[in-house]
């Protein structure tokens, strides 16, 4: 792939000020779009987010921030998505733009709600982009420790290994490693699926349940995602990979983590819209478990902890009763 090619981040939340430092790094030249024309404005004049990561640097000799979503997005050969997958179709569905010409990378690790698709369905579906010009940037990794510069770890996914290597080599960097995947579809269901087992984690935490329960729960869990994954898109993967078993671990486990502390939040006892208030952050798995369920409705997929999850968030079971009686499933 041309080294020349010129790269835009969209969003403007913490997963995105997290890319544009790690890019920085490595490239000449970055866009970075963000809705917010003020917070944009504040990044120009402070090279600070006043938001989010606040404490990272932006080098604005670098990054170029603009609220035109238009302009950066004709500019730009790859275009790297951070935007919540709850406002995703929204951001783009005013575009006039021909997209089947730009590289897409998605960093959202949620479901278009709008359509039941991950984002890599909804380019192709809804915006033309062929398969070989998407890919998928996933972790293990937290946004938080990005900022702080520890040691973080990286898979990008594409069908087209020159891609992935590509955005691979823009990532790496002194506390940043890689590693490259081309199970596009597994690497994003399964990002979507550790959200919904995050927010179960948050959960059994807030009603007080112990590491011992917690360890079952999250090997029932890798398993409950292998189990969808494989009848989404049946390839050989090795589910114990960092981009899946790490990634869950990470997020279920971490303080960080926006899923596990919403679920925290209703194990407590909190309701859902509280909890959403309290947090004022998007926790990605409220929106995929049900979209999931959706999904799941055709292929009929054994998935207890999802489920249980859904039933708590929307339909407002009880979450002590709904743990109890998922512990009589959990092996």
């Amino acid at each position: 792939m041309n080294p020349d090619k010129k790269i835009a981040v969209i969003g403007g939340g913490s997963w995105a000020t997290a890319i544009v430092k790690m890019l920085s790094h490595n490239v000449t030249e970055l866009l970075w779009w963000m809705r917010n024309e003020d917070a944009a404005q504040h990044i120009r004049e402070t090279q600070h987010n006043p938001r989010y990561l606040s404490d990272v640097r932006i080098d604005t000799d670098i990054v170029s921030v603009s609220s035109d979503l238009e302009s950066v997005c004709k500019t730009a050969d790859i275009i790297i998505l951070a935007v919540p997958s709850a406002f995703l179709h929204t951001t783009l569905s005013g575009m006039t733009l021909d997209f089947s010409s730009k590289t897409f990378f998605s960093a959202v690790k949620g479901i278009i709600p709008e359509h039941n698709q991950i984002v890599g369905e909804y380019l192709q579906k809804e915006h033309g982009v062929p398969v070989r010009q998407i890919g998928v940037i996933t972790g293990p990794c937290h946004a938080e420790e990005v900022a702080l510069e520890r040691l973080s770890y990286l898979t990008v996914a594409c069908e087209d290994s020159a891609t992935s290597e590509f955005m691979a080599a823009q990532l790496t960097g002194r506390y940043i490693k890689t590693t490259t995947s081309d199970d596009i579809y597994g690497t994003e269901y399964s990002a979507v699926l550790k959200n919904v087992i995050a927010i179960a984690a948050g959960v059994a935490h807030g009603l007080g349940y112990g590491d011992n329960y917690l360890s079952v729960l999250v090997s029932n869990a890798i398993r409950e995602i292998k189990r969808f994954v494989d009848a989404v898109h049946p390839i050989n993967r090795d589910i114990k990979d960092s981009a899946y078993l790490g990634d869950l671990l990470v997020t279920a486990y971490s303080k960080f983590s926006r899923n596990r502390t919403f679920g925290t939040y209703i194990g407590k006892g909190y309701s859902v819209k509280t909890a959403q208030m309290d947090m004022n952050m998007v926790a990605e798995g409220y929106y995929a478990v049900k979209c999931i369920k959706e999904i799941n409705r055709e292929l009929q997929v054994n998935m207890p902890i999802t489920d249980s999850v859904y039933r708590i968030v929307y339909e407002k079971m009880s979450p002590r009763l709904e743990f109890k009686l998922l512990s009589e499933e959990l092996d």
